[in-house]
């Protein structure tokens, strides 16, 4: 156990991105079976317990080995994980008032919490990109789709207070929608400048390694999540502002967003069509399984999630089907990605220090690179401790 804890990163946090996003997406299937919303809870509850186990075992990691804890926020790939704290708590947030009856208590509990992610997202998007900057060594040539994660929860969170707001007095959707634009301010400019980055990357560089494969997958995850966020603070500012001086900028929420969320879908069919054909060239290659698989499933989560808002929105029965088939992949990577994760951790094989390249998808060129990333001193410093 105590090796555990001390090898223990945020990609799990991942896990809980994918399968809380799978228990609210099929909350909306539209196509309804029977215990739909009991499967739907059942999820969730799994995904409370195990976030709750992760962060007690990322806690232990940052209380019994300080020196390794740090050494993460040094690490070109790990770091970016961080991410997935923030973004996994998200999903929890929403199931509160999305998938179970809602009492004043329940809701006050999410606005609470729906505060504490948004500190999260604002950690993660300010501390990792200035360990980017200040401490991290990265190159052009290995540089992915990874980036993403640290930028990306603020808009999470964003779209999380839109769908919040609509059940909070309108003094405090108020808050929460001023809140959740700023924070879609701060994070969809971002995205797009990595996206442009990245963009140049694979001109200029060609395809990731194999390693590093499923992260085709993450651009859908901040189009996704920036089309949902618009989609759904349109009404709400509908709602918060109705009876105030703000009323008439309220009354453009909605018709903006559609038409903002509108773009960023078909942007994020292009990156979706893009991803497919690099997944299908990868597997003939042999991809082989890391933590980076659960890629497969929150980026198609939000972008199915999006899918759905826009169905309510422009009442398109269209995009309901396109959601439903959404749905059903997510629903497919999910097993596939959890069956993988459960048979790493039987064997113990995704249990290893950050730097191996099978538990971090990262490429180590030579000893100098590990040497970096975890030095003899940390781990005497660590056994100290």
């Amino acid at each position: 156990m105590r090796e555990v804890v001390r090898h223990f990163t945020p990609n799990w946090f991942a896990a809980n991105m994918g399968t809380g996003i799978l228990a609210l997406m099929l909350a909306d299937f539209p196509y309804h079976f029977s215990g739909q919303l009991v499967v739907a809870r059942g999820l969730w509850s799994i995904n409370v317990f195990f976030f709750g186990l992760f962060t007690v075992l990322f806690l232990g990691r940052a209380i019994f080995y300080p020196a390794a804890f740090r050494r993460l926020f040094e690490h070109p790939v790990q770091s970016l994980f961080i991410g997935a704290i923030p973004m996994g708590f998200a999903t929890i947030v929403n199931g509160i008032f999305l998938l179970w009856p809602l009492t004043p208590e329940t809701t006050l509990v999410a606005h609470y919490l729906w505060w504490v992610d948004v500190v999260l997202s604002l950690f993660s998007v300010l501390a990792v990109p200035y360990y980017m900057f200040t401490t991290q060594h990265h190159a052009m040539d290995r540089m992915t789709a990874a980036w993403l994660l640290p930028v990306v929860p603020p808009e999470v969170a964003a779209a999380s207070g839109g769908m919040l707001a609509g059940h909070l007095s309108t003094g405090a959707a108020g808050w929460v929608i001023y809140t959740s634009y700023v924070l879609w301010a701060i994070s969809v400019p971002l995205a797009f400048a990595i996206l442009t980055i990245l963009f140049l990357r694979l001109t200029l560089h060609k395809m990731p390694h194999i390693d590093m494969a499923v992260s085709a997958w993450l651009p859908l995850g901040p189009l996704g999540t920036g089309s949902l966020a618009m989609l759904v603070l349109g009404p709400s500012d509908q709602y918060a502002f109705a009876n105030s001086s703000m009323a008439a900028v309220g009354a453009l929420g909605e018709p903006v967003g559609i038409i903002t969320g509108l773009v960023l879908w078909g942007f994020g069919l292009w990156w979706m069509a893009i991803a497919i054909f690099f997944t299908l060239r990868y597997l003939n290659e042999g991809l082989p399984f890391n933590m980076g698989w659960w890629g497969f499933t929150f980026p198609l989560g939000v972008f199915t999630a999006s899918t759905y808002a826009l169905a309510r929105e422009t009442r398109f029965v269209v995009f309901d089907h396109i959601g439903a088939a959404f749905t059903i992949l997510l629903a497919f990577f999910w097993v596939v990605v959890t069956w993988r994760t459960f048979g790493g951790m039987w064997v113990g094989r995704l249990f290893r220090d950050p730097s191996l390249s099978e538990e971090t998808a990262m490429l180590i060129d030579s000893k100098e690179d590990v040497q970096r990333l975890i030095t003899k001193e940390d781990v005497i410093k660590d056994l100290r401790s």
